[in-house]
Order: structure tokens, then C-alpha cells, then sequence
């Protein structure tokens, strides 16, 4: 890492990155510049000529670095997908410097929850989703937002909700989002997906479809759903999109409830022949609130992540992931031979020995960093599981909120975190899930008391839930009148916290105020 910084990091590259990472009379320079080193003829200036020979260098040279070869580089360049990606990465570089881990210049993935209405009532639900919020952005509105977004970059949309295939407008923006170039994703619970809708998210560009399986039959899947037939309805849209072609995923909130039920869930997930397999950390916000007491213990998490990670290697399918920030840090010290996962792929072991180098450059929980969310409404949030409003799309450009929020400023610091994550040797490749520290302890920087080496903390909180049932005791952190919205405090700026159905108590010590 250190001679990538050198490399790239110092004051020289950096202003020649910025030469190359702006807009002139021929457009987007950077982009240019790469379409000059694929050999694609156009009628540009010198200044994107001499970008293109700037780019091309630097591109063979992490080529020898990372033991790729450059015929593989401009082969993946050649997907805009890809090269989006890379514009975002050097556009941040530009802006922010080699850091640990990567600041980038736009998110990688924005999380959309596109409707608030739902036609299940799921129990763990982060949205409390049920009926459709009367101030959604409309049509227009959100085919306006899809443009911002992929102007400022950002290389993936995941539409979810709520259940999105309710909006009748779904497909129509969607397809704006693939006729801007971004990878489309869609998370569903499945139940609305026959056959023609598979086929409609076919012939739309969806790129990834993840349906929500919390169970290995009905009875456990049903109960966590909270309607009868959920289960039948949900496998028979994966059957759908599977038939279809779609890239499909199954996706499991683990809890205590379903922990034994993850083989048979994979057993489930390989008849089915999805691709992939993805655990998702349960975390007690929105309803989940009300089933904090259903959160696996460290040591669980642990052993969930080890199967995980057994259940990976060349030619086995579905490939199985979790979003646990953990899992790389478990992966590192397993030496796994298929490399270190991080979030939502793996880092291949055919970097030639690189991976825990760009596991640091990635580094694990991405909230606010690589990833955000869009509540319906229009706030942003730095992850779907953090409800903390830093702007509103409908107040402030996209970009202002990403580059300026001081809660987003914040979460990529790594510096910051105290405690067993701040001094965590593994902290730039995992750094913990930090919407866990903000859902047990109202505190962005303490550390997640999900993971194995913070199994003190966790259990000082069992010992005092057993105390004061405060498990089971639903917490509105509200103004005194019982209504209206919190605020973190953050160098002198305030970030509202969306009001839920209950969280964990905040300690004395957390910055925070009600307005």
C-alpha cells in the first residue's frame, strides 16, 4: 500500500490527476482519456490526448503491480460499468488523495428504498414499511434523481423498499437508470415476481435481482414475513428469474431465530441455482427493534462467517457472502485460498498476493464512504440501517450532500473509532459495522459489539437487558412533546434522526440533542 501512495498519493501525480479528472471543451476529460488508451478514435483536443498517455501509464502500471495483465484491463474497460467504476476511483483520488480505505468521489452503490409500501409485514423490516408515505418523489422527480445520480458517478442503483415492484412507475425508471449506464439492481421479497414480470425485468436491463429468504420452508420463512404463503410465492419468483437468466440472489437476514437454518438456506439456494447466496448482519432498527433480543451472539457470527467461507471455491455454486465487515478480517486469518471477500464480492486470489493491499483500500463496512441510501422521501442516509438524515435531493444537489455532510466525513475516518475497532489491527479492511455502534450505543465511533473480539461488550449488554428488559422495551428518542425528529451533533453541524418505532438507548455520553 505504502508504494501505492507514493506512487499515486504524492503532490506530482496528484495535480497530473487533476489535469486529467475534469471538463474542457470536449467534455469529460477523464473519460477521454480513457477511451484514448482503448485505441477508440475521436476528435478531441491535445490536453485529453496528453491525458490519454497519462492514463495509459498509470493503468500499466497497476497492471504490473497487481499482476494483471493490461489486455485484461482494457477488456473490463470496455463494460461502462467498469469504466464508470474507475472514472469514480480516480475522480476521488483527484479529490481526496490515497486514503485508508478510499474516499471516492460518488458512491459505488446507492440503496434507493423507492416506495415505502409493502405487501408483507416483515418483522426485522429497517423501513417499518407498510403503506406508501404521502410525500414520495414522484415519476418525474425520481427520473430527475436517476440523472443526478449518474452524472456525480455512481456506478450501481439498487431499487428497494418497501416492496418497489408495487410502484407502478418501477420499469419506467429503472430503465432510465440502464439508459444512463448504471448497473441495476433490484432487492424484492419475491411474491410479486410471476413470470411475465420476470420477463419484464429481463427485457429492462435489470442486471441483479436479490430475493429475501428468511427461512428453509414456510413455517420459519412465513413467521418472520408475517404472511401465510410468503414462502411459496417468494421461491417461485427466484424459479422465475432463474428461468429468465437474471443474475439472482437470495438474500437472509441471519437471527437467532433461522442460525441453524443457514445450511439448509444454501441446501435451498443451490436447488434453486441461484447464483449467489447473501447473510445479511440483523440489525435492531425500524421493526427490527422490537426483536433485539433475536441478535446473534459474537461467537455465532463468528461460526456463520467460517461456514461461509467454507462454502466457496472454484466451481461451486452459489457463491456465498455476508455483509458482515468481518467476514474479510475472518477470510485473512483462515488464509482462505479464494481470496478476501469484501462486501458484496470477493477479491480474487489470482492478485498475485495483493488482496489484503486492496482489502485496505476498500475496507469493509462502506456506509457513507462507498455506499448510501435514499429514503423515499428523498432524505439521504449513510446506510439503509442508519437512520440519520444528512440532506434531502429535493434541498441540495447529490453531490453537496456526499462530499459535505460532516456525518459522512465522519464515518470515513477510521481514526475516529475508539475503543477495541480504533485500536483493531484490522480496522481499515473491516472497521465494524457502524451501523450496529449506532443502533446499540447512538455513537458512530464505538465499537461493534457483533464482533468475536468485542464479546465483552456484548455481554455486559445481555447481562444489563436481563436487568431491565430493555430488549423488549421500545425507545422513541423524540422532543418532549413525543414528537419530531433528534439531531447528531457533528462540529457544529446537526444531522436529523429519523424518529422509529424503538432502538437501543442512547448512553450519557452520546452527542446528540432533541430538538
Amino acid at each position: 500500500m505504502a508504494a501505492v501512495e507514493h506512487w499515486i498519493g504524492n503532490p506530482v501525480s496528484r495535480a497530473l490527476l487533476r489535469f486529467v479528472a475534469c471538463h474542457d471543451e470536449c467534455g469529460d476529460r477523464l473519460s477521454n482519456a480513457i477511451d484514448q488508451y482503448l485505441g477508440m478514435d475521436g476528435e478531441v483536443c491535445w490536453k485529453c490526448r496528453l491525458a490519454g498517455k497519462l492514463v495509459g501509464y498509470t493503468l500499466d502500471k497497476s497492471s504490473r503491480i497487481f499482476g494483471v495483465s493490461s489486455e485484461e484491463i482494457k477488456k473490463g474497460l470496455a463494460e461502462p460499468v467498469f469504466k464508470r467504476g474507475l472514472m469514480n476511483v480516480l475522480n476521488g483520488i483527484s479529490r481526496y488523495g490515497i486514503t485508508r480505505p478510499q474516499i471516492i468521489n460518488a458512491p459505488f452503490l446507492v440503496v434507493w428504498d423507492f416506495t415505502h409500501r409493502c405487501n408483507l409485514a416483515c418483522r426485522h423490516c429497517y423501513q417499518n414499511a407498510q403503506a406508501a408515505l404521502p410525500d414520495e418523489l414522484d415519476t418525474t422527480e425520481a427520473k430527475d434523481l436517476i440523472r443526478e445520480l449518474a452524472g456525480a458517478g455512481v456506478v450501481v442503483i439498487a431499487f428497494s423498499g418497501g416492496e418497489p415492484l408495487m410502484r407502478k412507475d418501477f420499469f419506467e425508471v429503472a430503465a432510465c437508470a440502464k439508459d444512463y449506464g448504471m448497473y441495476v439492481a433490484l432487492a424484492s421479497n419475491g411474491t410479486l415476481i410471476t413470470p411475465g414480470v420476470a420477463r419484464r425485468l429481463k427485457e429492462a436491463g435489470i442486471d441483479y435481482v436479490e430475493v429475501s429468504i428468511d427461512g428453509k420452508d414456510a413455517a420459519s420463512h412465513d413467521t418472520m414475513r408475517g404472511i401465510d404463503g410468503a414462502f411459496e410465492r417468494s421461491v417461485a419468483g427466484i424459479r422465475h428469474c432463474v428461468e429468465e437468466g437474471l443474475y439472482t440472489c437470495i438474500a437472509t437476514t441471519v437471527t437467532r431465530d433461522n442460525y441453524d437454518e443457514v445450511p439448509a438456506i444454501h441446501e435451498l439456494a443451490q436447488e434453486l441455482k441461484v447464483t449467489r447466496l447473501i447473510c445479511f448482519n440483523f440489525i435492531p432498527t425500524g421493526r427490527g427493534v422490537e426483536m433485539a433480543e433475536k441478535d446473534v451472539t459474537p461467537c455465532q457470527r463468528e461460526e456463520l462467517l467460517r461456514f461461509i467461507l467454507s462454502r466457496n471455491g472454484p466451481g461451486r455454486f452459489p457463491e456465498v457472502l455476508s455483509t458482515a465487515p468481518q467476514l474479510a478480517r475472518v477470510a485473512i486469518q483462515g488464509k482462505d485460498p479464494e481470496g478476501v471477500p469484501v462486501g458484496h464480492f470477493h477479491l480474487g486470489a489470482g492478485l498475485s498476493g495483493k488482496t489484503r493491499m486492496l482489502a485496505d483500500f476498500i475496507g469493509g463496512c462502506g456506509a457513507g464512504r462507498l455506499y448510501c441510501s435514499i429514503e423515499p422521501q428523498g432524505n439521504v442516509q449513510p446506510c439503509v440501517f442508519m437512520p440519520i438524515t444528512v440532506g434531502n435531493v429535493r434541498e441540495e444537489p447529490f453531490l453537496a450532500i456526499w462530499h459535505n455532510a460532516g456525518v459522512l466525513r465522519q464515518l470515513r475516518d477510521r481514526e475516529l473509532l475508539t475503543g477495541s475497532c480504533g485500536s483493531c489491527e484490522n480496522k481499515y479492511i473491516c472497521g465494524g459495522c457502524r451501523a450496529r455502534a449506532w443502533s446499540y450505543f447512538h455513537d458512530l465511533t464505538r465499537p461493534d459489539p457483533g464482533c468475536i473480539r468485542n464479546a465483552a461488550i456484548w455481554d455486559e449488554i445481555e447481562r444489563e437487558a436481563s436487568h431491565t428488559r430493555a430488549w423488549t422495551t421500545p425507545w422513541l428518542w423524540a422532543s418532549p412533546s413525543g414528537a419530531g425528529e433528534t439531531y447528531l451533533q457533528w462540529e457544529g453541524e446537526s444531522a436529523a434522526v429519523t424518529p422509529q418505532s424503538g432502538s437501543a438507548p442512547a448512553p450519557a455520553a452520546a452527542s446528540a440533542k432533541t430538538k
